[in-house]
């Protein structure tokens, strides 16, 4: 199971290319992707290795020796022996995201799994590593120094106990040995920095909701790493959850500063149709409605845009830089 986000295109370009063709394994890849693009990466890969690629399709055989490509808008996640395509809620703000893979591999598969964090931004994959982890799969991560983007092997590294963690130019060669040895003998307990990882948790989460639908949310997860999901299925992790409520809030403000230009607008409309008509004071009380629209206005575009502030940050860098984290 390979998750990549940031950078990972030139990382799966080398590790595809590193390895056998004749590898005795199937290779299941999520790279993050936006809902309107269109991927490439089938084609990019099919030219690096002589093991078949193709964008997975729902219900389809795993076979050996094949790679599956996650489509763009679409989670791919695994059952015994067949391939699920499925458009359900996203998480950590992704469709395909890397931990929805991981954690049914998981269930499916147990030690047989290898899971490989690869570059990219934020903490996608963490939740899923520990899954293949406690499941007694093998959890394998990118050396951050290598990565174009660190923070998603830099994340699992701190809340999962990694078996491996090595540079790029290792990894085909680490991939291929771990496949020869096969599947470990039985899961094995372990303790990531943050607590053992078979402890389950899972209460309401009454100070938060979810920002993709306004549901409530449920906190699981274990003493090693906590997770927020909702009704219908949304799911972030702590550090998601924080990003996805920063963009929100900006995205509430771009109204809130838009509705007050309208305001402010009308209100100059309708002072300038009073002094048509001689109506001083009318056209005094929407002058003041301008004057005071215009200072609300001026507050909330300085929120923005970070204007007058001096460091030239904006509301959401500047939101993720100072405000706490929700991990435990």
């Amino acid at each position: 199971m390979i998750g990549a986000s940031a950078g990972g295109v030139e990382v799966l370009i080398a590790l595809v290319g590193g390895l056998p063709s004749d590898l005795q394994a199937s290779l299941f890849v999520v790279l993050h992707l936006p809902p309107t693009a269109r991927s490439m990466l089938p084609q990019i890969l099919d030219r690096t290795t002589r093991m078949h690629v193709a964008t997975a399709v729902d219900g389809e055989p795993i076979e050996r020796g094949r790679i599956y490509i996650a489509p763009v808008d679409n989670h791919l996640m695994l059952d015994e022996g067949f391939v699920r395509v499925e458009r359900t809620a996203k998480e950590n703000g992704h469709r395909p995201a890397v931990d929805p893979l991981f954690r049914s591999a998981a269930e499916a598969y147990g030690p047989r799994v290898i899971g490989v964090v690869l570059s990219g931004m934020r903490d996608c994959g963490t939740a899923g590593l520990l899954e293949i982890r406690r499941r007694g799969g093998i959890a394998v991560v990118q050396d951050p120094k290598d990565a174009l983007f660190p923070e998603m092997p830099q994340s699992a590294l701190d809340n999962v106990p990694v078996d491996h963690c090595v540079p790029l130019a290792r990894l085909p060669s680490l991939l291929a040995d771990l496949v020869q040895q096969g599947a470990r003998a039985a899961p094995a307990e372990a303790e990531s920095p943050h607590g053992l990882v078979g402890e389950k948790i899972e209460a309401p989460e009454v100070e938060f909701t979810c920002p993709d639908c306004g549901g409530n949310l449920v906190r699981n997860g274990d003493g090693a790493i906590l997770s927020f999901r909702c009704k219908v299925g949304h799911r972030y992790t702590p550090e998601g959850l924080e990003n996805e409520q920063d963009e929100a809030l900006e995205a509430a403000l771009w109204v809130a500063l838009r509705t007050i230009e309208d305001t402010a607008a009308l209100a100059r409309r309708m002072a300038t149709r009073a002094g048509e008509r001689n109506q001083a004071h009318v056209m005094a009380h929407f002058e003041e409605k301008v004057r005071a629209a215009e200072e609300r206005g001026a507050l909330v575009r300085r929120a923005l845009l970070g204007a007058g502030d001096g460091d030239g940050m904006t509301l959401a860098s500047r939101s993720r830089r100072f405000s706490p984290r929700l991990k435990g």
